[in-house]
């Protein structure tokens, strides 16, 4: 335990007066997998799945996921910590549009990023196990002291019960569901099994690839988008579009982001509904 915290200190340090790459090209994170039925909480910590902008700040710069630059105000990213960070610019629960729409501006505008919060829950690239790195973020945001940065909540859960009631909780509030990242893990790229996403549904992404014309109440407007992943399955989507999405389509070749519920027998998403356009 002593030599991991001196290796905390020694990358601390590190990250402090190292340099940042100033390439656009996508960091390397750590991506979720799903959790399975009736999963233990007591190996993780539980937190709540934000709908907010992934962003990484590698200590000098905050960059999107797909690595290009976030053009926040220099004030936000000066009282940034100099190391590097992972999370999420976050408005509220509902309110991933509005968060986007601000922080996706080639010139920020101060009075819309003055309710933006950025809330991390990893620090890239730091030793030390997934608890570790849990106080060390919180040791980090406290000593930062500026209300536009904070930890994301997490907490241990004794048991399936106590997982339930939380994620119960979370959806009753309109929240998207929990994240559970294994305490014992060390900091990983890519999807791997130590970080999990429990939702009541599921989410993937594909390519707009046609639109197929509406009928009845939505004559002359978008009936459904016509799908591919990127596997090659291709299928229908006409639900969780609003009238105005109907009006004005994402296009063809856009990609999006949907939601269902397992798999038909013939391996395709069950009940997916349109989510929202991934922007890069």
């Amino acid at each position: 335990m002593r030599m991991t915290l001196f290796l905390m200190l020694l990358w601390l340090s590190h990250a402090a007066y190292g340099g940042a790459a100033q390439d656009t090209a996508a960091p390397a994170v750590l991506l979720a997998q799903e959790a399975s039925e009736g999963i233990d909480p007591a190996p993780y910590w539980v937190s709540e799945k934000l709908d907010g902008v992934r962003a990484v700040w590698d200590g000098k710069v905050l960059r999107f996921r797909s690595g290009r630059r976030i053009a926040a105000p220099d004030w936000f990213v000066a009282a940034l910590p100099a190391q590097a960070l992972d999370g999420e610019l976050w408005l509220g629960r509902g309110r991933f549009a509005e968060v986007s729409g601000r922080v996706r501006k080639a010139e920020p505008v101060d009075a819309e990023w003055r309710a933006v919060r950025y809330l991390i829950f990893e620090l890239p690239g730091a030793p030390g196990d997934f608890s570790e790195r849990v106080m060390a973020m919180r040791a980090l945001v406290a000593a930062a002291d500026v209300p536009w940065l904070g930890a994301v909540a997490q907490v241990r859960l004794p048991d399936r019960a106590a997982l339930a009631a939380r994620l119960a909780e979370v959806l009753a509030a309109d929240g998207e569901g929990l994240m559970l990242h294994r305490a014992d893990a060390p900091y990983l790229t890519g999807r791997r099994d130590v970080l999990l996403k429990l939702k009541p549904w599921q989410d993937a992404e594909a390519i707009v690839i046609a639109h197929l014309p509406g009928q009845g109440r939505y004559a002359g407007q978008l009936g459904a988008l016509e799908v591919r992943m990127a596997d090659g399955r291709q299928f229908r989507i006409g639900t969780g579009l609003s009238d105005a999405e109907r009006a004005a389509p994402p296009p063809v070749g856009a990609q999006i982001t949907f939601r269902y519920r397992g798999l038909t027998a013939s391996g395709l998403p069950r009940f997916a509904s349109f989510w929202r356009v991934r922007r890069p």
